[in-house]
């Protein structure tokens, strides 16, 4: 069910879309919200709604205000317990993985961004089932830096560069790594909210250049952030109670769902 977007321009008014659509984009921002807070990745689903309910480039620059809320509830919330030095192995990875998803977003069509999205949600989904399956054998954190963590601090920061920027995919690639590098839960989330506010960040200046957001598409974003907050309270009190093993088969069969779709569109 997507729309035309404007002559020239790749973002949405509110003004453009369905009440139908408006609840399916509330909806995500929602998910948003909870998957800051609770089950980071789980906001695949999201950008599965976003790019079904937009132009697939428009629903990258959509969809990226709403996480950097989603993000500043997380920071608020986990904000004792990131660590630090993961973070400063991943920066220079993920700032490379990001230009080269710039590039791409400069040579590609809506058809190919839009098969791309699709393509890189299936690949998560796999991501994340082998992420369930290697997460019983952890590392040490601080000792990652130590062994062969540096090329798989680089392969995967890069990877998830590039995935955040071209889809706002790079949940499932970060969760991936830092439950394999033995992070539990709380020190998880923290590193993640604050990963992914610093990269969501510095991706705004990249996508207001490419057209993807501008004074219309935050009208939108103003309207759809208001449901980012209930989703991340309802996150904060989830997470604590969730059966997690069954929420992620959920999300990992509602990813497969919106790649599926987004591909045979």
């Amino acid at each position: 069910m997507g729309i035309a977007s404007a002559p020239g321009m790749n973002t949405m008014t509110l003004w453009n879309i369905s009440l139908w659509e408006f609840v399916a984009l509330a909806a995500a921002a929602l998910l948003v919200g909870f998957s800051k807070t609770a089950v980071s990745g789980a906001n695949t689903v999201s950008l599965a709604i976003f790019a079904a309910v937009l132009p697939a480039k428009a629903s990258t620059g959509a969809l990226l205000p709403i996480l950097l809320v989603g993000d500043v509830l997380a920071v608020l919330t986990y904000r004792r317990h990131a660590h630090w030095p993961t973070l400063w192995r991943l920066f220079p990875a993920v700032a490379a993985g990001v230009v080269f998803g710039t590039l791409f977003l400069v040579w590609a069509d809506d058809g190919v961004v839009r098969t791309s999205i699709g393509a890189i949600l299936l690949f998560m989904a796999a991501v994340t089932v082998w992420r369930r399956r290697t997460a019983e054998r952890p590392d040490d954190p601080d000792a990652v830096v130590t062994r062969s963590g540096r090329v798989k601090a680089r392969s995967y920061g890069v990877l998830g560069g590039f995935t955040t920027m071209v889809a706002n995919a790079g949940g499932p690639v970060m969760s991936m790594y830092l439950l394999s590098a033995g992070f539990r839960k709380l020190g998880f989330l923290g590193t993640s909210a604050f990963f992914f506010f610093i990269v969501n960040l510095t991706k705004v200046p990249f996508s207001v250049g490419l057209g993807l957001i501008d004074g219309h598409s935050l009208l939108l974003d103003a309207a759809l952030a208001l449901f980012v907050v209930p989703g991340a309270f309802l996150g904060k009190w989830a997470v604590h109670h969730i059966n997690q093993r069954l929420f992620e088969q959920l999300v990992i069969a509602a990813t497969v769902v919106g790649g599926l779709q987004l591909l045979l569109r």
